[in-house]
């Protein structure tokens, strides 16, 4: 992400750039040579914080076109939140001032499919896999409730509704967000033809 202003909307419009060129196979791979290696010695300024799955089909900086320093990526599965998923949301914002937050699922996401056949079928999994069930769940039963139906939606339903979380949770998000420091936009990256396809946005276009 080269000579990108620091802005919600300027950041935004790279990313979306980026994943055009990636979904193009015209890659530019910036930022990935010994001279950045070297000047990240000294620290860090990523343009965006970015929330995705863990997914292994999922590679973040891949899908943006960008390099070293870029992102800052959190990655957990079905891009669930927790305290220390916030904290470190919040880390990006405050210490890094970062202006651009990003929610990203994905198409034939494990932890939504799991969460919506337990739903149905009552079969919960066992262990630490059932927390993955147990926070996803209130997406699937929103979306339930407008009248979804198919996983796509759910995966849709259920990034609008972690966006939601990480303003209503956060106070630096919400504070970052009044003043007009900050963006956020939802996105289900699709694995079929490489889109990062936007599904809701604030603070930006």
């Amino acid at each position: 992400m080269k000579n990108v202003e620091r802005t919600p909307q300027a950041v935004w419009e790279a990313l979306k750039e980026g994943n055009e060129r990636f979904i193009q196979y015209r890659a530019e791979r910036p930022n990935q040579d010994p001279t950045r290696r070297y000047e990240l010695r000294a620290g860090q300024s990523p343009r965006a914080v970015v929330l995705s799955c863990s997914d292994s089909r999922v590679p973040v900086e891949m899908i943006f076109d960008v390099g070293l320093g870029d992102l800052f990526v959190i990655r957990t599965a079905g891009e669930i939140l927790d305290l220390a998923v916030l904290s470190s949301l919040e880390y990006a914002l405050e210490e890094l001032k970062v202006p651009m937050v990003v929610v990203m699922g994905h198409e034939s996401c494990g932890a939504v499919k799991a969460t919506a056949d337990a739903l149905d079928g009552g079969h919960i999994p066992s262990g630490l896999q059932r927390v993955l069930v147990e926070k996803v769940s209130p997406s699937i039963l929103v979306a339930k409730s407008k009248g979804y139906n198919t996983i796509e939606d759910f995966e849709r339903e259920h990034v609008i509704e972690t966006v939601d979380q990480v303003i209503s949770r956060s106070p630096v998000m919400q504070h970052r967000m009044a003043t007009g420091d900050v963006g956020i936009v939802g996105l289900r990256y699709r694995l079929t033809d490489s889109v990062a396809e936007t599904v809701i946005t604030q603070g930006v276009e």
